[in-house]
């Protein structure tokens, strides 16, 4: 690949090339035979596992364990929860033939796991002493889109998907809103992505839950993203599949459910959110890589040059941090500069002649660019703080992003103009009837991402009826 960083087109001039040309440059995902099924590289594959890994610790810290269940739901286990497969309906792939012989039943690839982990939650679950029952699994699902972006929207994706059972009502709800509070904390801890939290409208509402919520992130061109779901599913789930225990006064009861979800369309969101001009900018916690020592040497100082960076290769990797040495020879430093800032490593740590002579190097940040010489011996310390302050920076730099491109509409003309032209979440009151949420979707394209937990009164821009307040956005 030579000099690929030049090739890639500009996020402000075209947006949609970008994010396709840098998955690709990056070494992030690549194309397979079937449509929207991609081979997610190592690169790619890197920042999902410290994704999981921080998620999973955080599962495991609120008391739920992992688990895996069958890919394949025979037809009669989706029948059984009617609004549950009506709203999976248009998506699902089939098998029909095993071997060689046709099935009797059609077994659906899942969409997502309610139906089959409710059977095997019937026959577990029987006396209040079984619950809670708090299980995770991560594992694919398959959803036959017709239009697909890697990442973003892809037919067959990655992802963790939690299924919980409870003795009550109130308790269901409590650990839906937490496993919420576990996703935004994670966004904004880990990924530096400032999401909005709040519930879904009806129509937008997971297919047979009684509510869910939500976590929206606003992306680089203004459009938003749904980055994970938690839903209350009432006992739609328990009536259906028979899921009742014995209560403290041996009264069987049916059960209350939850279930929540976070794919790898957060790495698109990722991309969307931080990526520039020059490519990737992996917040520190993700990065696969937290920095790269890129050594700078002409003919006679070759030698010591090299040597001087393997030691500090080592001293990096044996302080804890993710460090890697670019000691290829084929390519310029300029040319490893770039393509070092395409995959978004958090500091490029420079060593030269000059740096061995005065003991130092230099550290240049990916998210501003700034330089600094720093003494060798408390390179690791200051690389550390670094990296913190990246961290922060990132997360600081997209909720301004966020908030500069919030806006709230006066009228429904300003409501469209601000749609049209600038895009990002607009605010403004709904007056909570389905007619008036499809005119706007029709005229606009923009959907209601979320009802915000602490709502405004006010008159809906559309009918003028009374309403409380809604964020809208397009979306992916």
């Amino acid at each position: 690949m030579v000099e690929a960083v030049e090739k890639l087109t500009k996020k402000s001039e075209d947006p949609s090339r970008w994010y396709l040309q840098l998955v690709r440059m990056a070494k992030l995902a690549d194309y397979g035979p079937v449509r929207g099924m991609f081979a997610i590289r190592p690169y790619g594959f890197a920042i999902w596992e410290r994704i999981q890994r921080d998620l999973d610790d955080r599962f495991k810290a609120t008391g739920h364990q992992n688990a895996y269940f069958p890919l394949l739901i025979p037809e009669s286990y989706l029948k059984k929860e009617a609004e549950h497969v009506e709203g999976f309906d248009p998506e699902l792939a089939w098998v029909t033939i095993g071997g060689r012989e046709k099935l009797e039943e059609r077994l659906a690839i899942r969409p997502t796991s309610e139906s089959i982990i409710c059977d095997f939650y019937s026959n577990w679950v029987q006396s209040y002493r079984d619950l809670p029952l708090l299980i995770n699994q991560w594992c694919n699902v398959l959803r036959w889109e017709k239009v697909t972006r890697p990442f973003l929207r892809s037919s067959e994706f990655l992802w963790q998907e939690g299924h919980t059972v409870h003795a009550t009502a109130e308790e269901a709800r409590e650990e839906t809103l937490q496993m919420l509070g576990v996703y935004r904390d994670c966004f904004h801890e880990t990924l530096a992505i400032p999401v909005l939290t709040g519930m879904k409208s009806p129509a937008e509402r997971f297919a047979g839950a009684v509510e869910t919520y939500t976590c929206e992130g606003l992306m680089g061109d203004g459009r938003a993203l749904q980055a994970a779901t938690s839903h209350d599913l009432g006992q739609n789930f328990a009536k259906a599949f028979d899921i009742t225990f014995l209560d403290e006064q041996q009264d069987r009861v049916y059960a209350y459910q939850t279930s929540w979800g976070f794919s790898t369309r957060v790495i698109g969101g990722l991309i969307l959110v931080h990526g520039d001009d020059r490519g990737l900018k992996i917040p520190p916690k993700l990065a696969p890589v937290e920095a790269v020592i890129v050594p700078i040497w002409r003919g006679k100082n070759k030698a010591e040059v090299r040597s001087e960076a393997e030691k500090l290769h080592m001293e990096l990797k044996a302080s804890g941090l993710r460090v890697e040495a670019d000691f290829d020879e084929e390519h310029s430093p300029g040319w490893k500069f770039n393509e070092h800032e395409l995959r978004g490593v958090p500091v490029r740590v420079e060593i030269g002649p000059k740096d061995i002579e005065k003991n130092q190097a230099v550290l240049v940040r990916r998210d501003t660019g700034e330089k600094e010489f720093v003494p060798r011996d408390g390179l690791p310390e200051r690389l550390r703080t670094l990296l913190s302050d990246i961290q922060e920076n990132m997360m600081r730099q997209a909720t301004e992003f966020r908030d500069a491109n919030t806006r709230h509409a006066a009228s429904y003309d300003e409501f469209q103009e601000i749609i049209a032209q600038k895009r990002g979440f607009v605010v403004a009151p709904w007056d909570g009837t389905p007619e008036t949420e499809q005119k706007i979707k029709e005229n606009t394209k923009a959907t209601i991402r979320l009802l915000p937990f602490d709502r405004q009164e006010g008159a809906d821009l559309v009918s003028g009826k009374s309403g409380k307040t809604a964020i809208f956005a397009r979306a992916y």
